[in-house]
């Protein structure tokens, strides 16, 4: 059985103590790959450090829209750089979030544009963030698209049915994280039971969103394994084939030699 967690935060102190021993744990329930996303210019530069040293892990590169107010243009062009430099296999984390009042949310757009320009630039993949901002994320991402193709993925999914259909309409994968594991989100997966099989992704977000029956610990890449047999049950699929359609997805995504 071959696991791919599309969206894990390894470079975060929450790792400080046991990075190594979270790694190997994740390969020994056959966690294959996974990738390590930025949130700042910093942090994209850990991920990058943390794919050399392990052929498992591979880097995404950019700025969340919840530290944006803190970079500065040196940050944008850094991320820039890493991400014409072959080190980076996509794009992110990016996007809007109205939860959190970390930024004013004008820059969140601009920080939004300027990743999905970077996408349409460099054939990237981009890794979206979108948190009760669906009305103002949905008109960029059509802006976009009507620039050129888009490719990357709806992260963290936690939407409707509605939204989850555009974004399959505009060439988005869609990924699940712990949440869908959860009690009271029967809506939730029902959307995780209606994605085209080669459209679905899977996703820890470590060290947040732990999975039942660790929800409300430090959630960690090995934690996948839970999403994907909630998600294979959901689907009406067997535990292997929907792993390995998933980490097929997830190499194709990611342009990786599988």
């Amino acid at each position: 059985m071959r696991l791919f967690d599309t969206h894990v935060h390894l470079d975060q102190e929450e790792f400080d103590e046991d990075r190594q021993a979270v790694i190997a744990a994740a390969a020994e329930v056959g966690v294959a790959g996974m990738v390590a996303v930025g949130i700042t210019a910093e942090s994209s530069t850990a991920g990058i450090q943390l794919a050399k040293e392990h052929a498992s892990i591979h880097a995404a590169v950019g700025i969340h829209p919840n530290y944006a107010a803190q970079a500065d243009q040196g940050d944008w062009e850094c991320v820039v750089q890493m991400a014409a430099s072959g080190d980076a296999v996509a794009l992110g984390e990016t996007g809007l979030d109205r939860y959190w009042d970390y930024t004013p949310f004008d820059i969140q757009q601009d920080y939004f544009d300027r990743h999905l320009r970077l996408m349409q630039a460099t054939g990237l993949p981009i890794v979206i963030h979108s948190r009760d901002c669906d009305a103002d994320l949905m008109p960029m991402l059509r802006e976009a698209r009507e620039r050129g193709p888009l490719q990357g993925i709806m992260h963290s999914f936690a939407s409707t049915q509605e939204i989850a259909e555009e974004g399959l309409s505009l060439g988005l994968h869609i990924s699940f994280s712990g949440m869908v594991t959860y009690k009271k989100n029967d809506d939730l997966r029902a959307v995780a039971a209606s994605i085209p099989d080669d459209k679905i992704l899977i996703e820890t977000d470590s060290p947040y969103l732990s999975p039942e029956p660790h929800r409300g610990k430090r959630n960690e890449p090995a934690n996948v394994l839970h999403t994907a047999a909630r998600l294979a049950e959901v689907r009406g699929m067997s535990l292997d084939d929907f792993t390995e359609q998933t980490t097929r997805n997830a190499i194709a995504l990611f342009d990786l030699a599988g």
